[in-house]
């Protein structure tokens, strides 16, 4: 069987995200925002999901690349009459002192070779594929409605062609931009020229400004792209990937959605955005997470996850409707794990608020009611501190007490205490340091001194690639031989022969997992980085950067065996652990980091 990737790129400004397909479909597009319905869902089901393509009479062949250092992306057809080229992208640049984000999606095709003859079909859906949208057609425009939208589909393609879905030459550039809200009015073709050029130079010059080493630069160079459009910039969220249901392995029934922010990666996120130099994204994720706890004050817990607009209720429900990604079902809209105990959050948030307090970029005047927020904290941390919890991976049926959440209990009271020596509190300083040591008991329940491993739950002998942070996180020494014997036992358990690695091989809800999970395998490069075995750590994750696609993107999950891309995609976590680790890399070479 050949081995499976993602055949898409993506593109988006901030305020909606896009699949376009080598096959010049538009894959999959939810409007108006990263959690609504698709207008564009053929990835889910060919024909209930619509269509958005350009496509030659007969066989093609097609390539695609990014334009350098950008999120247009071109995709070039080879046909028998000629070759075209697809431009696609969604606007973004400054304008009148803001950014200027349109629900806009524009289409530039142009000839590059011969005259092909090519076809347009652009067949919009809602409510998830149970309806089509109908379509008003005037002179050089078609108004789509349905299910409560409209949208505009602008062009100079003659109207007749797209609604009879007939074959025409190009020999000439082409337009199509679809617009959000109603039918866009303006000059089509120099609008379209004009907004690419300035799209393209806006993410050129947000390139230029981020901090990126030489180490595997075009690697991170494209991580940074893929996650810096995954903030749904109004209010600073970063989702985990902007597809629902796409199977972490065939037929395993792990279909999840994954267009919500998951406080769990909070530290790692704010620590890639950190490291690239980007405070500005830094400081609307972390804004999103602080509104989220401001507003969770006086409840006993967080949430794991939360909607992008900071919404609770994520009710899972089935989509039956729909075939499903390869005929994978089911199909999921809403995540259950909302609902879940997850106890490393409290953690996380505590580690997210800390630059408040340690960077002087934030003002003191931001440092809002520190000593009843640090208390509440602290307060939640101590409820919920002897708590079995579903873990880092969500498990719906099992709870145990999770080395990995005591670890994030252990590194938010570290936090805690020293934004109250900043502010000066010594009760709160001192209550930081007593539920420290809490933490550091249950953690140490979970050690192993026969095999010299820490296990993912007290009383459990599984081991658990997440334990990879006591580490990273410098709870062990990663000096000691106590952290080379732990990093030793976990790789020799959960390491794969290609360098990838499990989360854990113990059954759960669902079986015994078949897929590896990305991000792990980038923690134990930082693990080896960590513990001084620098050549092993290049080493490694030089064979995980064959992982990606044609265009550099990662999945959530990748079969230990063929390499095949899996899970939700492109993962933005998995993105993120590659910046993290080819970070944590460049700073130990014994060479200048940027020139």
């Amino acid at each position: 069987m050949a081995k499976h990737t993602y055949q898409t790129g993506i593109i988006g400004n901030c305020n909606f995200l896009a699949h376009v397909n080598l096959n010049t479909n538009i894959d999959w597009m939810c409007w108006p925002r990263f959690d609504s319905p698709f207008v564009f869902g053929g990835m889910l089901d060919k024909e209930k999901g619509g269509e958005f393509s350009i496509l030659p009479v007969g066989d093609y062949t097609s390539t695609q690349v990014y334009a350098e250092n950008t999120n247009v992306l071109r995709t070039d057809i080879t046909c028998k009459n000629g070759k075209y080229r697809v431009t696609d992208f969604a606007p973004r640049f400054r304008k009148f002192d803001q950014f200027y984000k349109p629900l806009m999606l524009i289409r530039k095709i142009e000839p590059l070779e011969g005259e092909p003859r090519i076809s347009v079909k652009c067949k919009p859906v809602c409510n998830y594929g149970r309806d089509f949208q109908d379509m008003l057609h005037g002179s050089d425009h078609i108004k789509f409605t349905g299910c409560g939208e409209v949208m505009g589909l602008s062009t100079n393609i003659p109207i007749t062609y797209l609604i009879d879905e007939e074959c025409f030459s190009l020999n000439e550039t082409k337009y199509l931009l679809l617009n959000y809200g109603d039918v866009w009015e303006g000059s089509l073709s120099s609008t379209c020229e004009q907004y690419l050029r300035e799209t393209i130079e806006y993410w050129r010059l947000w390139i230029k400004h981020s901090s990126i080493a030489l180490f595997y630069q075009p690697y991170v160079i494209r991580s940074a792209l893929a996650l810096k459009i995954h903030q749904y910039e109004d209010t600073g969220a970063i989702i985990a990937a902007s597809t629902t249901s796409l199977p972490e392995s065939p037929g395993s029934g792990r279909n999840w959605d994954y267009r919500y922010c998951w406080l769990r990666d909070t530290y790692y996120v704010l620590t890639s955005l950190n490291h690239i130099g980007h405070f500005e994204e830094m400081e609307r994720y972390f804004n999103y997470v602080t509104d989220i706890s401001f507003s969770e004050n006086d409840s006993f817990r967080y949430q794991p996850l939360y909607g992008i607009t900071g919404k609770k209720n994520l009710t899972e429900e089935i989509a039956e409707h729909l075939d499903g990604y390869m005929g994978n079902k089911p199909v999921r809209i809403g995540n259950q794990a909302a609902e879940h105990i997850q106890n490393d959050i409290y953690g996380q948030v505590s580690i997210s608020l800390l630059p408040l307090y340690t960077d002087n970029r934030f003002i003191y005047s931001e440092r809002k009611d520190s000593d009843k927020w640090i208390s509440s904290l602290l307060n939640k941390i101590e409820r919920t501190i002897d708590e079995h919890d579903a873990g880092i991976w969500e498990f719906r049926n099992i709870a145990l007490v999770h080395c990995y959440s005591n670890l994030f209990q252990w590194a938010g009271c570290n936090a805690a205490e020293k934004m109250a020596k900043t502010i000066g509190n010594k009760e709160l300083e001192t209550r930081a340091i007593s539920l420290r040591a809490r933490a550091a008991k249950h953690i140490e329940a979970c050690y192993d001194p026969v095999r010299k491993v820490y296990t993912h739950a007290v009383g459990s002998h599984f081991l658990d690639a997440s334990t990879l942070q006591l580490i990273m996180m410098n709870y062990i020494d990663p000096a000691s031989q106590k952290a080379k014997d732990h990093l030793a036992a976990l790789e020799k358990e959960l390491k794969t022969e290609n360098g990838l690695f499990y989360r854990y091989i113990h059954t759960d809800d669902f079986g015994k997992p078949k897929t590896t999970f990305l991000i792990c395998a980038f923690w134990y490069v930082e693990a080896l980085a960590c513990v001084g075995r620098l050549d092993e750590a290049v080493q490694e994750f030089e064979k995980l950067l064959k992982y990606c696609n044609h265009l550099l993107l990662f999945s959530e999950d990748v079969d230990g065996k063929d390499g095949s891309q899996w899970g939700n995609f492109p993962q933005a976590y998995s993105h993120v652990g590659l910046m993290n680790a080819a970070y944590r890399i460049a700073v130990k070479l014994d060479r200048p980091v940027f020139l």
